[in-house]
């Protein structure tokens, strides 16, 4: 079984000039209960992702992922759950670690989060400047919940 450890952050300053890769994300769901089943087109490949619920932290789950051709990952957008996240995902190395920035578009604009992968819940990592407030755990900022429920809905609030 593969798991996912990462914690995920709030982005409180500027990290464009630090990022080495970007590439633009486009995601639906095919499903969003307990485990999720996401079809991503990311630049010009798409991919299958099965993911396992949460651990009480937040911290890990179980994934699956595959890459399937870009026509079928098209196709199986049809098929998606109404809401699509549009993003553009940006890496950034801080010390042996890369964060991945995403900065969301559409109904999510002005929400940019930082996500840190972890080969163990404890294993220490180096914060870049720009990290600002941890989210991990909290479903809000999951892109499955990000779907139904935008970010321009909760400052409307």
């Amino acid at each position: 079984m593969s798991f996912e450890i990462e914690r995920k952050f709030l982005v409180a300053g500027e990290f464009k000039s630090k990022a080495y890769a970007s590439s633009r994300i486009r995601q639906g769901y095919i499903a969003s209960g307990r485990c999720t089943v996401r079809i991503r087109i990311r630049d010009d490949k798409g991919f299958l992702t099965i993911k396992g619920p949460s651990d009480a932290a937040g911290i890990s789950r179980y994934e699956f992922e595959t890459e399937v051709p870009l026509s079928d990952a098209e196709d199986l957008m049809a098929l998606c759950e109404p809401g699509r996240i549009d993003k553009t995902r940006y890496l950034v190395r801080a010390g042996s670690h890369v964060f991945e920035v995403d900065e969301f578009y559409g109904d999510n604009e002005g929400l940019v989060i930082a996500e840190v992968e972890l080969s163990d819940e404890q294993e220490a990592f180096e914060k870049p400047d720009f990290i600002g407030r941890e989210v991990t755990g909290d479903r809000r900022y999951y892109n499955s919940h990000l779907r139904s429920c935008p970010y321009k809905s909760w400052r409307e609030e």
